[in-house]
Formats: structure tokens, C-alpha cells, sequence
């Protein structure tokens, strides 16, 4: 009887190599999360250190350091100067306004610029010279592969033409044209994946090409635009390179502020450490609120 309920050698083989291969699989995804973490955790703590923490490359709060508000109040959003009148956190609180609208305005317009495109894209045949269907699909996202630095002089030189330096139309343009590529490219593939038989059917019910476009197939598409809409936010929203080139004073993003905690006496890391969790929070937030989507856009179109 007791033979009976062992389990067979080949049984514990096999038990063996399940727990081996659940062990591996789970230390790499932990490892993996401290290294995609560890940035985030070094920025927050740094942002209240003081100089010789920093300096020391002290890590863990309460433990190498006592945790000070050096950086937060170095940008007027401390405890103590909340309530004060600061025109470091007014300069502040403009940046993150100009990203904000910048980031969002452009967004927005590239995805419903996208969409339209991605719509005709995958539901008409073109012909445009040699040039099919696919081949302006991938001639939108080549133009990704142009480095920023090529096109720094012709829109400087444009910019200054059409009086758009040093403002936030001007910007949203731009990035509304830096992130339709990939808008494009992800849309194509969401509404490549939405049977052609549901709108004919709308069709036969005598919606119309634009009915059927906004009450059957927007409604299936919303996950994968949502997704593109995340994508191209966090892209404007982290942008520096035109923001620095093409704006001064009015329209200064906050990565430029970012950059700009540099002086005579080296980087002021704790000031820096403190912009940049203040620009990485509203992500986050957006990530955790919209997760079911971002993962029904991202996995849309990939089993048809």
C-alpha cells in the first residue's frame, strides 16, 4: 500500500523540473523589475537627499540617510513653502502646464489624424506611383528613422517664417507629426483586425460608410486607440531636443527645465531628482488607471 502511494520516479521527475523551471522563470522576472525599477527608486530617494548623500551615493532612506525636502524645495513644493508666494514653483507649475497641454493637445490630434489613415489604410486599396497599400504603411513609420538633428535647421528656419518659435501651437504641430507614424502603423493593425463582414452589415442597414465607422467599428477599436494614445503621450511628453531648439521662454517644456539644473557648481541633483519625479508621477497615474487598455490595445489584431 505504501509503495502504492508513492509518487513514480518519473512523476518526481517531472515535479522536479516544473519547480526549476517556475523558480528561473520568476527570478528573472524579479530581477528584471529591480533592474526597470531601480532608476525610479535611485530618483525619488535622491530628490531628498542633501548634498553629501548625494555625493556619498547613499541609498536606502532612514537606513544611509535621514530623508530632507532639499529637492522639493528647491522647485517651492515642500511642506514648508507650500503656502508661501515662490516663483520657483510658479516657473515650475508653467513647465509642467506647457508639457501638459503640449503632450495631451498632440496626442489627441495624432490619434484621430491616425486613425483616419490607419481607417483608409486598411479598408481602401491606394495607389500613389509604385507605391501600394503596405508600401505607405512602412513609408509612415520610415520616417521615424530620421534622426531629430536633420530637421533641426528646416524647422527652425520654417518656425521663424511662420512666427511659431516659442510657442505651444507650434509644438503640439510638431509632435503631432513626430508621433502619427507610430499612430498609424499600431491603428492599421487594430482595424486590420475588426471583420469587414460587421460594417457591411452596417452598410445593409443603411448606416453609411462614416455610421458604421463611429458606432461599429470605434466602439471595438476604442482599446488599441487608448493604447496609441499612451504611447504617443508619453513620447511628446519626454521629448527635450525640440523643445530646447525651438522654445525660450513662454513655451518651455518640463524636460528642458529638467536639463536645465546645471550651473557653475555642477548639477544640482536633488533639484533634478525632484523635477523628474514630478514629470514621471502623472504617467505612472495614466498607466495604473488605463492598464486594461493598454493591454487589450497592445494584444488587439494579434490573433485574427
Amino acid at each position: 500500500m505504501s509503495a502504492v502511494m508513492k509518487d513514480h520516479e518519473g512523476d518526481t521527475r517531472i515535479k522536479t523540473k516544473w519547480w526549476a523551471s517556475r523558480i528561473a522563470i520568476y527570478a528573472a522576472l524579479i530581477t528584471w523589475a529591480i533592474v526597470c525599477l531601480f532608476p525610479i527608486f535611485w530618483t525619488i530617494t535622491t530628490s531628498f537627499k542633501l548634498a553629501p548623500d548625494v555625493m556619498k551615493g547613499n541609498l536606502i532612506p532612514w537606513v544611509d540617510f535621514t530623508p530632507r525636502w532639499k529637492g522639493w524645495e528647491s522647485i517651492g513644493v515642500s511642506p514648508r513653502l507650500i503656502g508661501e508666494v515662490s516663483t520657483v514653483r510658479e516657473e515650475f507649475l508653467k513647465r509642467f502646464w506647457n508639457s501638459t497641454v503640449v503632450a495631451i493637445s498632440a496626442s489627441l490630434l495624432a490619434v484621430i489624424l491616425g486613425s483616419l489613415a490607419a481607417y483608409g489604410l486598411s479598408r481602401f486599396n491606394y495607389r500613389f506611383g509604385f507605391m501600394r497599400n503596405s508600401d505607405i504603411s512602412f513609408f509612415f513609420l520610415s520616417q521615424m528613422i530620421l534622426p531629430p538633428v536633420v530637421l533641426a535647421l528646416p524647422f527652425l528656419v520654417l518656425y521663424k517664417s511662420l512666427a511659431l518659435l516659442d510657442s505651444r501651437v507650434g509644438l503640439i504641430l510638431l509632435y503631432t507629426l513626430m508621433v502619427l507614424p507610430i499612430v498609424i502603423w499600431i491603428m492599421r493593425d487594430q482595424f486590420q483586425g475588426i471583420p469587414v463582414e460587421l460594417e457591411e452589415a452596417a452598410l445593409v442597414d443603411g448606416l453609411g460608410i462614416w455610421g458604421s465607422f463611429f458606432q461599429i467599428v470605434l466602439p471595438i477599436a476604442l482599446p488599441g486607440m487608448v493604447a496609441a494614445f499612451i504611447l504617443s503621450l508619453v513620447l511628446c511628453w519626454n521629448e527635450y531636443f525640440f523643445a530646447a531648439l525651438l522654445t525660450a521662454t513662454n513655451a518651455t517644456t518640463l524636460p528642458v527645465m529638467v536639463a536645465s539644473q546645471t550651473g557653475s557648481q555642477g548639477i544640482n541633483w536633488w533639484s533634478m531628482a525632484a523635477l523628474s519625479s514630478a514629470a514621471i508621477l502623472p504617467l505612472v497615474i495614466v498607466a495604473i488607471f488605463l492598464e486594461k487598455y493598454i493591454i487589450k490595445g497592445m494584444a488587439a489584431g494579434a490573433v485574427k
